[in-house]
């Protein structure tokens, strides 16, 4: 179901070698399927006319090690960035995240490209989902009791809520 938009900002990010293209579209699948993560969280900030901020961010991890691989999904995405969580549990390495939390990078790259280029694990549940919400902010609902409460309980559907449909 990948529509002109879906095609036009792929083939922006996308390399220009069509077989490389394709390799490396299917690794950033894979890896998004295994490590990444489409969240929103609902933070309480009574400043708002919901009491609340919705903040959608798309998260890939990996250890110290391997963080050229998050530096490869930023130069491919051509946007978000590389944090460090400079964690004192039982690891040895830092943990990094590349995180894209730009709501236009979010909407203009991120969701067009999973869209067209569909996970393959139960994670693309929490995409659709996180699509919703996107779109609902696009639309301005969030601002809104009553879109806040709906976007509430789709978040509830997603991540670790794994048991709830």
């Amino acid at each position: 179901m990948p529509g002109k938009k879906a095609s036009s900002v792929l083939n922006k990010i996308a390399p220009d070698n069509q077989q490389e293209r394709l390799i490396t579209i299917g690794w950033i699948i894979g890896f998004t399927d295994g490590e990444g993560c489409f969240t929103v969280s609902l933070i309480k900030n009574p400043t708002t006319r919901t009491g609340h901020q919705i903040f959608p961010e798309f998260v890939v991890t990996q250890g110290e090690k391997s963080i050229s691989v998050l530096k490869k999904m930023q130069k491919f995405f051509n946007c978000g960035k590389i944090f460090v969580n400079r964690r004192h549990d039982n690891h040895k390495e830092n943990l990094h995240r590349y995180c894209v939390r730009s709501i236009k990078d979010l909407n203009e790259k991120i969701i067009p490209f999973f869209i067209e280029n569909e996970l393959r694990t139960d994670k693309k549940r929490d995409f659709k989902n996180f699509a919703i919400i996107l779109n609902m902010m696009k639309k301005k609902k969030h601002l809104s009791k009553k879109g806040c409460n709906t976007i509430k309980q789709i978040i509830g559907k997603m991540n670790r809520s794994k048991g709830k449909k």
